[in-house]
């Protein structure tokens, strides 16, 4: 498919699912989910209850394999279309490879979040574990016990109900490396985060250099549009900008007419 049309589809949908989440308060999805409860079949909601819980709430590779199956979208989206026409307009090289270079980082960094140990407590490291972070008594309090483990909880420490463990400095359970980020995998976790923004913001960049390229070598600024009485005028940048803000304006229209409906101003928003 011509990358154009996949550009648009996406921009389409990033900007309906905005609009969604702008417009969408919690009355209405209380309401969705009150319609679904009454017209889907009960056998269909037990199938959904399951999958939502085998896929989010369990230790599960699939949110792993998305990942992965996203990353060679892009990349294969970004090697067949973007690479070749970038060539043909003459981009240096060496921009046009960083991206893989970048994948290739980021994917490292990502292979060891999934497989390295958070920080598991266990009977043998325990005591080691107390040592680290002193409590603070009102958080962290001494002498707190996990009763799934039956162990000491150590300060900053909590039970990860997804992988059934105690994970010290435990962060956040995350579904797209299927692992808990604790106090020993957050410095290869972080490091994937940035990489993937970089990755993702540069691909943009790379991108939005490509599409203007097209714009002055196709003309379109030299192009001219008719009026309402069918007068021709220049297509001058201001036009072109305007355009190009339209989706941005439309999304803070929504955001900001979401507010007087629900009865909040700014500051209690």
């Amino acid at each position: 498919m011509d990358f154009l049309v996949l550009f648009l589809l996406y921009t389409l949908v990033l900007l309906l699912v905005v609009v969604f989440i702008c417009l969408c308060s919690d009355h209405i999805v209380d309401a969705v989910a009150q319609i679904f409860h009454n017209v889907v079949p009960s056998w269909l909601q037990h199938i959904t209850q399951n999958a939502v819980h085998s896929h989010c709430q369990s230790r599960n590779i699939t949110f792993v394999i998305l990942h992965l199956v996203l990353e060679v979208a892009v990349f294969a989206e970004y090697s067949w279309e973007i690479l070749g026409a970038c060539l043909e307009l003459e981009f240096h090289w060496f921009y046009l490879l960083l991206p893989y270079g970048l994948l290739t980082v980021n994917t490292g960094f990502f292979f060891f979040s999934c497989v390295t140990d958070p920080g598991t407590i266990t009977k043998s490291n325990l005591q080691q574990c107390l040592q680290v972070y002193s409590y603070d008594e009102v958080v962290f309090r001494r002498n707190q016990f996990c009763p799934t483990c039956s162990l000491e909880k150590p300060a900053r420490s909590k039970h990860c109900r997804v992988c059934n463990r105690c994970v010290q400095r435990f962060d956040h359970h995350c579904v797209w490396v299927n692992n808990c980020i604790g106090a020993l995998n957050t410095r290869y976790f972080l490091p994937y985060l940035g990489t993937l923004m970089l990755m993702a913001a540069y691909l943009a960049l790379l991108t939005a250099a490509f599409l203007l390229q097209v714009v002055v070598l196709s003309g379109l600024m030299l192009g001219s549009y008719q009026d309402a009485d069918r007068q021709e005028w220049a297509t001058a940048i201001n036009f072109i900008v305007q355009l190009a803000a339209t989706p941005v304006s439309c999304c803070i229209c929504c955001s900001q007419t979401k507010r007087p409906t629900n009865g909040l101003n700014k500051d209690m928003w």
